[in-house]
């Protein structure tokens, strides 16, 4: 019985120690982490929106907006507006995705950038290759994109990823919903 309760101690012990280190870890990451994300967004929307000096964020969670846009930043050159960057969430074969979507002020969109998902390696995790996202850079915002499986001839039309057409419709989707935002609100 002795072994038990000394045993039982040892482990008490330890996993006290164990929590005050993992949370002495997070103390120290999570602000190097924070400044990391915020980077890597700053990154993204000057990489969907070129051109443009500073972004303001214009809203955020605002009941306004639709429901996968999560933030719209404006984009200016000095103090004209360029366009608009869309932070959106939709849902995925494999879950969440997170995007950017810049759009110009003539409501064309200028770039995709995929921030984070989990979806298939080698099949929906190729949606964020260049050969899938581009095909959305130079589209209107005047009428709704649409997944095609096979080649795209209309102008609002995305060809799908072969074998991950769940993603690429998930991709589009987002888009559309940004596309609707631009459409009511900022243009």
């Amino acid at each position: 019985m002795n072994d038990i309760v000394r045993v039982g101690f040892i482990l008490c012990i330890i996993t006290v120690l164990s929590g005050f280190a993992i949370s002495g870890v997070y103390e120290i990451t999570k602000e190097p982490i924070a400044i990391q994300k915020e980077k890597a967004q700053q990154e993204a929307m000057e990489t969907v929106l070129k051109g443009v000096d500073h972004f303001e964020l214009v809203n955020q969670n605002d009941a306004e907006i639709k429901q996968g846009v999560l933030e719209i930043h404006t984009g200016y050159q000095k103090d004209q507006i360029i366009g608009y960057v869309m932070k959106v969430v939709t849902r995925g074969y494999g879950g969440n995705m997170e995007l950017m979507v810049g759009i110009d002020q003539g409501g064309v969109i200028q770039g995709v950038k995929i921030l984070g998902h989990s979806e298939t390696p080698g099949l929906g995790a190729n949606a964020q290759e260049p050969e899938f996202l581009d095909q959305y850079k130079g589209k209107s915002t005047e009428q709704p994109l649409s997944v095609i499986k096979g080649q795209a001839t209309g102008e609002a039309e995305i060809e799908a990823i072969t074998s991950a057409t769940i993603t690429a419709e998930a991709v589009t989707s987002a888009i559309n919903e940004a596309r609707s935002v631009f459409k009511e609100q900022l243009n």
